[in-house]
């Protein structure tokens, strides 16, 4: 097997593990929260309290993946198109 072939295969079974990973769970946590739907914060004597709920996933903690994205888009436009 060449490097090639090997790079190849390496990123389809990369690629289909994503894919996989995608239809099988397509909330992941929220980056900027890290899953907690609020941002930490420390009061004057230093313990940490809630602090306001995160923007970016409405305080759930869930994101929608990329990939899983990119396919509700698509099968958007091709519901659109075929009507």
């Amino acid at each position: 097997m060449t490097p090639i072939t090997a790079a190849i295969a390496c990123l389809l079974l990369i690629t289909l593990g994503y894919f996989a990973v995608c239809a099988a769970s397509p909330f992941g946590r929220c980056r900027k929260c890290s899953g907690w739907g609020f941002a930490m914060k420390h009061d004057r004597k230093g313990a940490l309290k809630r602090g306001k709920d995160c923007r970016r996933c409405k305080a759930t903690g869930r994101r929608i993946r990329v990939g899983r994205w990119i396919y509700n888009r698509a099968s958007r436009i091709y519901r659109e198109g075929t009507n």
